[in-house]
């Protein structure tokens, strides 16, 4: 079955606490085995629905991935930084489960995302690639828009060995090019 069959059969929706289970699931192989995250011990079910609370208690998405009543993948954004000169910038995050990589599901969630963050009136995206090996992450970023801007060398350390950060960004909506209307005093 071809990439475009499978991210096909796949619907996306808002991902409640309800769902902290499963996507603490497909998160903690990712913690355990690979570099995307730096995270050393898989957050539980519980730790990941209070995670889950904050992200929608600031207003920003988060999108879960089903195939046939299963989450295969989530995407959320939340602030890039919590000081105030950010609150128009956002950070993306998109885990899959390991059957799912590869089909197309992380450029759908990603494409859901940002039109998510574009709706609420964020500005720029930022994606923080854990590896600068990592060309699925880099490779769908780049395919969705977003330029490299940047590599951390050696920033992470996790299984016995330095690991770089890779820095992407996208413009939302009109970017930089005009202010937003609700400018604090």
């Amino acid at each position: 079955m071809s990439a475009v069959a499978c991210a096909a059969e796949v619907t996306l929706r808002t991902a409640g606490e309800s769902d902290a289970a499963a996507i603490a699931a497909i998160y903690a192989p990712h913690v355990r085995q690979g570099l995307a995250t730096f995270e050393l011990t898989p957050p539980d079910a519980v730790e990941m629905a209070a995670r889950m609370r904050a992200i929608a208690d600031a207003g920003h998405p988060w999108i879960i991935a089903e195939r046939a009543s299963r989450a295969v993948g989530y995407a959320y954004a939340g602030p890039y930084r919590l000081r105030p000169a950010y609150r128009y910038t956002t950070e993306d995050s998109i885990y899959l489960a390991a059957d799912a990589m590869g089909q197309g599901i992380g450029r759908r969630l990603l494409d859901a995302l940002i039109a998510a963050c574009e709706a609420r009136g964020d500005r720029q995206m930022i994606a923080v690639i854990g590896d600068s090996g990592n060309a699925a992450s880099i490779g769908v970023h780049a395919a969705a828009g977003f330029a490299h801007v940047g590599v951390l060398r050696s920033a992470g350390r996790k299984f016995g060995r330095w690991i770089d950060v890779v820095l992407m960004q996208r413009a939302l909506g009109h970017g930089d090019a005009t202010s937003p209307s609700a400018e604090p005093a």
